[in-house]
């Protein structure tokens, strides 16, 4: 007979990550916890709680001791209204959403009542007494993101722009024909090219992040971060980081974009505006980014100022960027492939990887990445993972600045330090707000020292091929930088 006692948690903190290893939690909302014995076996025995109303998301962390000697649990779950999901005795954490679930459980609605833990018992020896415990959270958001292992604080290289047949994308199928290309070979393509991480960004949808949660685990260590791209008919931007919804919608072309940033910002994600100065109208509808004066910058994080070939054609967002950072806005640049042909080869325009982004961040994880992004800690490679390596840094007054930091020594000089690596021989720039001037380096490295006038000024660094071709670009180091004046 099982002994069932179920104790309520109160939940002060919770914090939950997906990884290989499942989830982190030491605050559940429900434990519940007893004793099986040979009078058991073969027979189904159910554990029920309770789910509090406005709950989004009920995660289950089970274990039980005795497995060496072959005690097998089964376990399964059931709302109040049927089978969410039979685990076997597979899995020993599980989540279900109204977005994503683990894989052998279904998403849906996540309906307040009864719900039911079903253990299953297909072995237990004789004189055996095995101890199981339950842990269950109840989340109010969705903000369960799955990670990869965690590698440590370096540079990660990623493409954080691309799409499957979720929305617009395309290869081809086993019959040659043009078909919606499955979100598996987009990341097989990224894991070709020696990615670490790629945010996939479909069109005003989250209908793909169920199944980047599953493949998470197949495709590790490279990260798969969830994404959307926002399309409204005054430019398009992607959201980084969350499931839940966004109206994106321009019900009043008035006010209704700077809404939407709004609204995006209470999300906890990052918010990145994408082709700034691609054309809008029946070629692109409402691609490019219009009427920027209008536009709430406080709650833009990020801005791709390469999308695809697009490096400094009349189609480059990098002068609409610079543009923002003259009149005080911190926004960091990215880049991504715009990608749309998952199958297409790595040399060929917008291919997976083309540009990408490199992040300075404490982990492989959704939170530092994004982390990462919002501090400025970047710096593209515009032809691919293969690219220069740039260092780009400062000294001041005896303290160290890395890229996207910013110094507030208002009359203290300047050291910057520029360190460049590649394959093919290089050249580089500082942009000083907006102006260009060329650096001697002497293999590979060079100094530059700005004398600081008390203003607000921004340094970053271009990089150049033998052909002029600008192959790399980083984030400014700010000097005496708030906000927008």
């Amino acid at each position: 007979m099982i002994q069932t006692v179920v104790r309520i948690v109160t939940l002060m903190a919770v914090s939950i990550a997906f990884s290989e290893s499942g989830f982190a939690n030491a605050n559940p909302d429900v434990v519940l916890s007893g004793e099986i014995t040979r009078a058991d076996y073969n027979k189904y025995k159910l554990l029920p709680f309770t789910v509090p109303a406005g709950t989004r998301r009920v995660t289950v962390e089970f274990s039980y001791d005795t497995r060496e000697l072959k005690t097998t649990i089964d376990i399964g779950l059931f709302d109040p209204h049927g089978l969410r999901g039979w685990a076997g005795g597979d899995k020993s954490t599980f989540t279900v959403s109204d977005v994503d679930a683990t894989p052998a459980f279904s998403p849906g609605l996540i309906e307040a009542g009864e719900w039911r833990l079903v253990l299953g018992v297909p072995n237990i020896r004789e004189g055996v007494t095995a101890h199981y415990t339950a842990r269950i959270v109840f989340s109010k958001s969705l903000d369960l993101q799955p990670v990869a292992g965690t590698v440590g604080r370096r540079w990660y290289k990623g493409d954080l722009h691309m799409h499957t047949g979720n929305s617009d994308g395309y290869c081809k199928s086993s019959a040659g024909e043009k078909a919606p290309c499955p979100l598996y070979m987009t990341a097989e393509a990224a894991r070709a090219r020696g990615l670490d991480f790629i945010s996939i960004t479909d069109h005003n949808t989250v209908a793909h992040h169920n199944e980047l949660e599953r493949l998470q685990a197949h495709f590790a260590p490279m990260l798969l971060i969830p994404g959307r791209e926002i399309t409204t008919f005054y430019g398009h931007a992607n959201l980084f980081g969350t499931s839940e919804w966004l109206d994106f919608r321009t019900l009043d072309p008035a006010q209704s974009r700077n809404s939407v940033l709004a609204n995006a910002a209470k999300l906890n994600g990052v918010l990145s505006v994408n082709h700034p100065a691609a054309p809008s109208g029946e070629i692109c509808m409402g691609c490019g980014w219009v009427e920027p004066e209008k536009t709430n910058w406080d709650d833009v994080q990020a801005m791709e100022v390469v999308n695809g070939p697009e490096v400094e054609s009349r189609f480059s967002g990098i002068p609409y960027w610079e543009r923002l950072l003259n009149q005080g806005h911190r926004i960091t640049a990215i880049g991504g492939s715009d990608n749309h042909q998952a199958d297409i080869p790595a040399d060929q325009p917008r291919a997976i990887g083309t540009p990408t982004t490199m992040i300075f961040a404490e982990s492989l994880s959704t939170t530092a990445i994004l982390d990462a992004i919002r501090r400025g800690h970047a710096f593209i490679k515009t032809q691919g993972p293969d690219g220069p390596d740039v260092e780009f840094s400062a000294e001041c007054n005896s303290r160290h600045f890395e890229i996207g930091d910013v110094i507030s020594e208002r009359s203290a000089p300047v050291q910057f330090s520029i360190s460049v690596r590649g394959n093919t021989p290089l050249s580089a720039e500082v942009v000083r707000d907006g102006k260009v001037e060329k650096l001697e380096l002497k293999n590979g490295a060079a100094d530059y020292r700005f004398i600081n006038d008390g203003q607000r000024h921004w340094l970053r660094l271009n990089v150049r091929d033998k052909d002029g071709k600008l192959v790399a670009l980083t984030n400014p180091i700010y000097i005496n930088f708030g906000r927008a004046q």
